[in-house]
């Protein structure tokens, strides 16, 4: 698990630093003034996946999706469960194939989880999926990647705060109380970083720790904390009785919502344009915004 949660934190850091708003007047091009990444010479073998013809001949494609990260994907009594893993599933009967499940380990950063399913495989024993999904999109993240074709933005996922009703019956709470009322954060996180940056530090000691944010939502049950802070969809699928959520301003916090897209090797770019149909296609006619509801996600579309 501890690779999960490295991965949520190191990449919330970097779409935090990454995607600060450019000054008034330095507006530039996507991809402008960022050189592009260079092949090395020398490099391992790459396992170059399947194209999107080879995938409708064989009948089936796979996606490399998170494990244990409800509600997202995970597996339950041998079968994987989840949005992501429904989202698979549309994208394949879309195709007009079988979908297959790979539920993979997060690595410490997203570089590395890119290299490992996308397009390179890792060195020993590994392989790359046909796509992964649960990828965020950042334009300038995108740009230094020449081996990953970013593309299928399905929903925006933010950062929010859960609480009881019966601690905080008018409205809910902002990160500043949380220099007074105890609040659960999931260990090396980014909503971990930020309340514990937030007012120098003050909040430091009234941050409790824990091993997810589904556990962190247990201690709110259990009245070990007041509140919650984390992504909207991990605290909306656990949400009890007598709880709310809310989304309110992140002071100091760059970027408190990203989008969710997927990716592909940049040698398969007709399966990317396939996977990209197929989402736009349940998106505009509700079947994503469905998926969700199924869940008890509240759902947020991307901007496409």
């Amino acid at each position: 698990m501890a690779g999960a949660l490295g991965r949520r934190w190191v990449l919330g850091l970097a779409l935090a630093l990454l995607a600060a708003p450019v000054a008034p007047g330095l507006a530039r091009a996507a991809c402008e003034g960022l050189p592009p990444e260079q092949k090395l010479q020398n490099t391992p073998p790459q396992d170059i996946g399947r194209s999107l013809d080879r995938i409708r001949e064989e009948g089936w494609i796979e996606f490399a999706l998170y494990e244990e990260f409800a509600p997202w994907s995970w597996a339950e009594n041998g079968a994987p469960r989840g949005i992501d893993v429904e989202i698979a599933q549309l994208i394949a009967a879309d195709l007009g194939v079988e979908a297959r499940i790979r539920l993979v380990a997060s690595g410490e950063t997203l570089d590395a989880d890119l290299l490992n399913y996308v397009y390179r495989g890792a060195v020993v024993g590994g392989h790359v999926s046909n796509v992964m999904l649960h990828v965020p999109y950042d334009v300038d993240y995108a740009c230094r990647f020449d081996q990953v074709v970013f593309t299928g933005q399905y929903a925006v996922e933010r950062l929010a705060i859960a609480y009881g009703l019966a601690d905080y019956p008018e409205k809910g709470p902002v990160p500043a109380v949380f220099r007074y009322d105890p609040v659960g954060v999931e260990n090396d996180s980014i909503s971990d970083f930020y309340l514990t940056s937030v007012a120098h530090g003050a909040t430091a000691d009234k941050v409790h720790r824990y091993r997810t944010t589904a556990a962190a939502m247990a201690g709110l049950e259990a009245g070990e904390v007041m509140a919650v802070m984390g992504p909207r969809a991990e605290l909306d699928a656990n949400l009890g009785a007598g709880q709310a959520v809310h989304e309110p301003p992140l002071l100091g916090l760059a970027r408190s919502k990203w989008t969710l897209g997927a990716a592909v090797s940049f040698q398969h770019r007709p399966l990317g344009y396939a996977v990209d149909d197929a989402i736009a296609a349940a998106l505009a006619d509700g079947r994503i915004a469905a998926i969700f509801a199924r869940y008890g996600v509240e759902f947020a579309p991307p901007v496409r």
